[in-house]
C-alpha cells in the first residue's frame, strides 16, 4: 500500500496539482507584494532533465523552494528574464525533488502538502533540550537523493539550516563525488527579510528577493569530499571569506 501511495504522489497529476495550487497562492507574495529579481536563468535552459543538483544557501523553510519551483516552471516555458504571467502553472515542470528535514515536513498540514510537491525527507537534525544537534546525511538518505537524481533535478541546501554561514555538510559532497551530477550553485538573498522563518508569513512587504543561478561548477570528482565541499560553499557564498562581504548577508538579532 505504501509503495502504491509513493508512486501515486510522484505522478505528474498529483505533483502538478500541488504546484498549481501552491504556485497560485504564492505568486503574489513573490512578484507583487515583494519584488523578485532573477539572475542567470540562461544557465538553466540547456541543462539535461536528470542528474542536476542545485546547491543553495537557505533562508526560510518553504519560500526558497517555492521560488525555485516557480523559476524552473517558467524556464520550461522558455522564460528568460523573469516569471512573467504564471501561465506555466497550467502545465508545470515537475521533475524536481528537494531535500527537506523530516521533522519539518511532518509538522503541519501545510508541510505535508508540500511533501507531495517532491520532498526528499531526510533525518538531518534532531533536538536535545532545545538545542539543534548537527550531523551528516545517513547512508539511507544519501541513497534516496542519488535515486532521485537519476530522473530529476534535485535541490539541496548543504548547510541544512537557515542560519547564515553555518558549515556545510559532507553528505552533499559525498553525493557529488560518487554520483557526479551537474552542480549548479544558487545564491539567494532577501527572503529572511521578507518572510518569517517558515516562509509562509510576511515580515516586511516590498522586499527585494534575489535569486542568482551561477554557471555549473567545474568539479574534479576525484578530489576528496572536503575539497569538493569547500568549492560548493565558496560557490554559494557561505564560506568564511564571504562573512563580512555585503550587508545583505548579515542578520541582526531582531531579524532572526
Amino acid at each position: 500500500m505504501s509503495s502504491f501511495w509513493d508512486k501515486l504522489k510522484d505522478t505528474k497529476l498529483v505533483k502538478g496539482s500541488v504546484y498549481a495550487l501552491v504556485g497560485a497562492l504564492s505568486f503574489p507574495g513573490l512578484s507583487i507584494i515583494n519584488r523578485l529579481q532573477i539572475t542567470g536563468m540562461a544557465n538553466l535552459h540547456n541543462l539535461p532533465k536528470r542528474n542536476v543538483l542545485f546547491v543553495s544557501n537557505h533562508q526560510t523553510y518553504f519560500a526558497d523552494v517555492i521560488t525555485f519551483l516557480h523559476i524552473f516552471c517558467a524556464v520550461s516555458w522558455r522564460k528568460k528574464n523573469g516569471l512573467g504571467i504564471p501561465f506555466y502553472l497550467l502545465w508545470p515542470f515537475t521533475r524536481v525533488k528537494y531535500v527537506a528535514a523530516e521533522e519539518t515536513m511532518r509538522s503541519s498540514f501545510i508541510s505535508k502538502l508540500f511533501t507531495l510537491g517532491g520532498a526528499l525527507t531526510v533525518k538531518r537534525t534532531w533536538r536535545s533540550e532545545g538545542t539543534e544537534v548537527r550531523r551528516n546525511l545517513d547512508p539511507s538518505d544519501t541513497r534516496k537523493i542519488e535515486r532521485a537524481l537519476q530522473n530529476n533535478w534535485v535541490i539541496t541546501f548543504p548547510q541544512g539550516t537557515t542560519k547564515p554561514f553555518a558549515p556545510g555538510r559532507k553528505g552533499t559532497a559525498f553525493i557529488i563525488k560518487h554520483h557526479r551530477p551537474i552542480v549548479v550553485p544558487v545564491v539567494i538573498s532577501g527572503f529572511w527579510r521578507a518572510f518569517n522563518k517558515k516562509g509562509l508569513k510576511f515580515k516586511k512587504k516590498g522586499s527585494l528577493l534575489s535569486v542568482t543561478f551561477k554557471e555549473p561548477l567545474q568539479i574534479n570528482y576525484d578530489d576528496p569530499t572536503e575539497k569538493i565541499l569547500e568549492q560548493v560553499m565558496d560557490a554559494i557564498e557561505q564560506s568564511k571569506k564571504f562573512m563580512l562581504k555585503g550587508k545583505h548577508h548579515l542578520m541582526s538579532a531582531t531579524d532572526k
